[in-house]
């Protein structure tokens, strides 16, 4: 009898007193607390099933998966499919497999040939500018490859390469060419 005054405390966020009788209880900065608790729970496989146990428990127990859903954070359908799955095949069902994420787009060969092409000078294959970027990168992806990435994925693949960002020095329009070059001779030496 006690456990069912238990779960109704713990689903109405109250205690039991000695006396048997509900106190509401209170969490400080409740708000970032929640933040934080939610971040637990995502941080490991066994703290993601446990709260996957706790959603199909209060089910079990009666109540509706769009209640349990938003006490949990989730999604009613997330839920209900984690009541298909115990249902189904039982608590192996609700265990986490293989999280693969979105397959690679360029295979362990077109990655190889890749990092032998970016350590070419753009202008030897063809191209209109001395350095590489992630717009000229992206139209040699697909002009070589046929593979469409975006222009910050690209970017990242300079830096899975090991290449660092190095912007061009800006070239001021009808300069005289030897007074910088002599600016910068001195400018070394310390002199002006």
């Amino acid at each position: 009898m006690l456990y069912k005054y238990f779960i109704y405390g713990i689903l109405h966020g109250k205690s039991i007193s000695k006396e048997g009788t509900m106190r509401k209880l209170v969490i400080s900065n409740a708000a970032e607390m929640g933040i934080a608790i939610r971040q637990e729970i995502g941080r490991s496989e066994e703290s993601r099933y446990d709260h996957r146990l706790h959603g199909i428990l209060l089910v079990s127990q009666g109540i509706d998966c769009y209640q349990v859903a938003s006490w949990l954070d989730q999604h009613p359908t997330t839920v209900e499919r984690w009541v298909k799955k115990f249902e189904k095949h039982g608590f192996t069902g609700i265990k986490e497999g293989a999280r693969p994420g979105r397959p690679k787009s360029l295979t362990d060969a077109q990655m190889k040939k890749l990092n032998s092409d970016l350590r070419t000078n753009p202008r030897d294959m063809g191209y209109g500018q001395n350095l590489w970027d992630g717009k000229l990168l992206k139209h040699h992806l697909s002009r070589s490859y046929r593979i469409e990435l975006g222009v910050r994925q690209c970017q990242r693949l300079f830096g899975k390469f090991g290449f660092r960002l190095r912007k061009p020095r800006p070239v001021i329009a009808q300069a005289d060419q030897e007074k910088q070059e002599a600016f910068k001779k001195t400018a070394r030496n310390g002199k002006q």
